[in-house]
């Protein structure tokens, strides 16, 4: 009788324990689950708000495309630093966040894709003999590209490595294979590397693309970045002289190969609505005694029709940040050629 009583107890403990046991593991996967829940619901509420943050940036995209409309009726021939559009940042108020925006002009910067550009058949260097060309074989783009570099007095950048990067940059955009110069590289350049990669041989989709062009470093990168830009698909090169602001002088310094202070004395003689026609800037006296080329001049327009926003949107926690790139036709449609999403 006692060792039945025994193995009674012995087996309610057993019970207990299992039951215990079970219970432990039920409020595990209940913990687990009610984890996952708010885990989920964090996660739906997370893309609703992106979502949100993203429509909040396509709605100041759209206010953009009224905006250089509405400035382009009043001026149908020219773009200049007094139009609303030109006003700087700005940020607006929304339910739950904010929305800020830029709008700039890309024909205020010197756009990379121009180096595209044929070179004279081979570029720098003439094939047959192997001796450099002049520089009046050089597009007004290069020309300018390289007198930028050098004027901006970067650490280790002399006349040698500004033509080397021109080259390598050439090469980058051009459809050939060719060496365009000296300091050219095309694809056994690339692909020796320890990272093996192809050239382009096709037009820059954004400035950090000259991450991975030979001989452009980090430093270098973010020394031209406030003077050079990216125009999607286009090797245009018109430079607006009525939006090339005045605190970066030595842009127009390299097109005009002028001195630091004739370009500040231009930007200072030029007010804030610019130039009606091409033919004022021409016909002032600061750029009559520099005696440009024919090639110079063409270089300058007074009108644009490539612009850019920087919009960024904010939605409870979440931000969303967009650049669009726009092109005016006729001052009336604006169609949206580029968009890319993330700070550049």
């Amino acid at each position: 009788m006692s060792v039945s009583l025994s193995k009674y107890h012995k087996q309610k403990g057993v019970a207990l324990i299992t039951v215990m046991l079970i219970v432990a593991l039920c409020a595990v996967i209940a913990s687990q689950m009610t984890a996952r829940l708010q885990m989920q619901m964090q996660r739906s509420a997370n893309i609703t708000f992106n979502q949100q943050a993203y429509w909040y940036a396509m709605g100041a995209e759209a206010f953009t495309k009224r905006v250089l409309i509405t400035a382009f009726k009043k001026d149908e021939d020219v773009t200049h630093l007094g139009q609303v559009w030109a006003q700087g940042e700005i940020t607006y108020p929304v339910d739950f966040g904010e929305i800020s925006g830029e709008i700039l002009d890309l024909q205020s910067c010197l756009n990379l894709n121009a180096l595209r550009a044929p070179l004279s058949n081979t570029g720098n260097v003439n094939a047959a003999n192997n001796k450099p060309k002049s520089n009046d074989n050089k597009v007004p783009a290069r020309l300018a590209f390289e007198t930028l570099l050098i004027n901006l007095q970067l650490e280790g950048i002399s006349q040698f490595e500004a033509e080397s990067m021109a080259d390598s940059l050439t090469d980058w955009l051009d459809e050939n294979s060719r060496i365009s110069g000296s300091g050219g590289a095309e694809d056994d350049d690339y692909a020796s590397r320890e990272f093996p990669y192809l050239a382009a041989n096709n037009f820059l989709a954004s400035v950090n693309e000259l991450r991975v062009v030979a001989h452009f470093t980090p430093a270098i990168i973010n020394g031209i970045k406030p003077y050079v830009c990216v125009i999607p698909d286009s090797d245009q090169h018109k430079i607006n002289i009525n939006t090339i602001t005045a605190e970066r002088p030595e842009l127009l310094q390299a097109l005009l190969d002028s001195t630091l202070e004739e370009a500040e004395q231009i930007l200072s003689v030029r007010g804030d609505k610019g130039f009606d026609a091409i033919e004022d800037f021409y016909n002032l006296p600061e750029v009559i005694k520099l005696k440009n080329s024919d090639s110079n001049k063409d270089q300058f327009v007074v009108d644009s029709e490539y612009f850019t926003l920087k919009a960024s949107a904010s939605f409870n926690n979440s931000f969303f940040v967009m650049n669009s790139v726009m092109k005016i036709t006729n001052n009336k449609h604006i169609d949206v050629i580029s968009r890319t999403i993330g700070r550049n």
